[in-house]
């Protein structure tokens, strides 16, 4: 059997000592870690981003088909993500989580295994938090921070008309893989057979160990360019795109055919009878960067074989419009697009 060390054996100031024995910094902006009442620290004359997640059991994560590991790494990486997308670097984050007694020592190692290989892949310090019992669940909560140089940082609200729309890697991977999981558990509750995930592990993978695009950020300050709107996709392309064009004033025109869409996705997508496209545009939690730029980058962008151009900013008056395969317009809405209003 599995060792199993009562978290109350240690009491709260051990645990926290035994979960951050091994916390290392690696920033010079960290003038003061854990160990004292507050973190300290100095981002010499660079502008302070923040940004905050609170994640909770039965409603952003399933311990069912979860692993501990992966919810560690999973909760940093989107969490830096939002750091990214205000095009700014995560120098730090500060965690809390709160459990049950069903959880032990053993199983919260796990999950800091998982927030120190985030931490050490995006090189960012864990400098505080807290620990708490909860009557029920798993409680976690992260704060991230980061540094940009003085007003280079990305607002949701400064794409023009004329921009061109432009989006990081592939999208619908996530919702895919969230779907199978899920599938899969009900299978397992039903009948007890065991998890069929075969050719599963794109879609799967996308879900469970998302990476934050910190390789686009860094091409940003390499080519110079400055988006002129960005944020991260965690709703799902159109809901994104909407924020976008709300906060910015503008429509936008987007090519159902210049979606960047992984074959395994498309493959699974048919196989469960659902459209590609849709997964595309409403399948949340790709945390992919999702942004504008005048159309005097595109040589820039073109040269970036991870960035697709999807589309271009239109006058507010022009509304907000997917061109599908066909050539049809529909007006795209949270959810894609509506057919039944372009019947």
């Amino acid at each position: 059997m599995e060792e199993r060390t009562e978290i109350a054996s240690l009491g709260e100031f051990g645990l926290i000592d035994h979960l951050t024995a091994n916390n290392e910094i690696r920033n010079s902006s960290t003038i003061l870690s854990i160990g004292d009442d507050a973190a300290v620290i100095d981002h010499f004359g660079r502008q302070t981003v923040i940004s905050t997640d609170l994640l909770l059991e039965g409603i952003h994560f399933d311990l069912s088909y979860t692993p501990l590991k992966h919810l560690g790494y999973k909760a940093v990486v989107v969490n830096l993500s939002d750091i990214y997308a205000m095009n700014a670097i995560p120098t730090q984050i500060v965690l809390s989580i709160g459990f049950s007694n069903r959880f032990s020592v053993e199983a919260l190692d796990e999950f800091y295994e998982g927030v120190y290989t985030a931490c050490d892949k995006y090189n960012v310090d864990l400098v505080g938090g807290d620990t708490s019992t909860s009557l029920r669940g798993f409680v976690i909560s992260i704060t991230a921070i980061g540094e940009v140089e003085p007003d280079s940082f990305v607002k949701r609200s400064g794409a023009k008309p004329n921009d061109l729309i432009c989006v990081s890697g592939e999208l619908g991977g996530s919702f895919l893989g969230l779907t199978i999981l899920e599938r899969e558990k009900k299978i397992f509750e039903e009948t007890g057979s065991q998890p069929d995930l075969e050719g599963q592990a794109y879609n799967v993978g996308r879900l469970l160990k998302p990476e934050a695009r910190k390789d686009i950020i860094e091409y940003f300050a390499e080519a110079e360019i400055i988006p002129t709107s960005m944020l991260d996709i965690s709703d799902g392309l159109s809901s994104d795109l909407l924020h976008i064009c709300k906060q910015s004033n503008t429509g936008c025109v987007l090519y159902e055919d210049k979606l960047p869409m992984n074959d395994d996705m498309k493959d699974f997508a048919y196989k469960l009878q659902l459209d590609p496209t849709a997964c595309a545009l409403s399948g949340g939690e790709d945390y992919e960067l999702l942004f504008t730029v005048p159309q005097s980058d595109y040589e820039k962008i073109r040269l970036n074989p991870g960035i697709s151009i999807i589309g271009y900013m239109t006058e507010f008056a022009e509304g907000k419009n997917i061109i599908t395969r066909g050539g049809n317009k529909h007006e795209l809405v949270a959810q894609g697009w509506n057919h039944a209003k372009n019947k």
